[in-house]
């Protein structure tokens, strides 16, 4: 699925003349399932910023946890590779299977990292919930106007 900020992530696409929002299966990398949303025939400029916004927000949504769970299994690979090699084991065993660190070990990798990226997971909630109250402002703005309209277009009819 091509987006608007021209990444691609899937090779799903909604069927031509869907009238409806398309949800793909779950990206490999973010593990996020994609939106692409429908453009309607008649869309406002306020429904058309609206949508935009959306998109843009999932593609930002997309590439922050892409990176950051590439980043996490990279320093995962590192951190076990280090310790296995402190102690003077590889990767495999005697049968070629993979080894693993205890639950215990493995509990400082993942605080670690947390504390690592700290600053950064609280800059994507603010951000996060910047572009979510933004996105409920423009839906609410476009539910006003479609109500609206309609109830001027049943005034029109009526008065005729």
């Amino acid at each position: 699925m091509a987006t608007m900020s021209g990444m691609v992530r899937s090779d799903f696409t909604p069927a031509a003349g869907s009238k409806h929002d398309w949800i793909g299966p779950p990206d490999w990398l973010s593990n996020l399932r994609p939106i692409l949303y429908h453009i309607p025939e008649n869309e406002s400029p306020l429904e058309r910023r609206l949508r935009c916004l959306r998109q843009e927000t999932e593609d930002w949504n997309h590439k922050f946890w892409a990176n950051q769970n590439t980043t996490f299994c990279k320093e995962k690979e590192e951190f076990i590779l280090s310790r296995l090699t402190a102690k003077g084991l590889n990767l495999r065993d005697e049968d070629g299977g993979r080894r693993t660190l205890s639950s215990e070990e493995m509990a400082v990798f993942y605080k670690d990292f947390l504390d690592k990226n700290c600053e950064k997971h609280a800059s994507y909630n603010r951000e996060w919930y910047r572009r979510n109250f933004t996105i409920t402002l423009l839906m609410a703005q476009v539910f006003l106007h479609r109500t609206w309209s309609r109830l001027s277009n049943r005034r029109r009819v009526s008065q005729t």
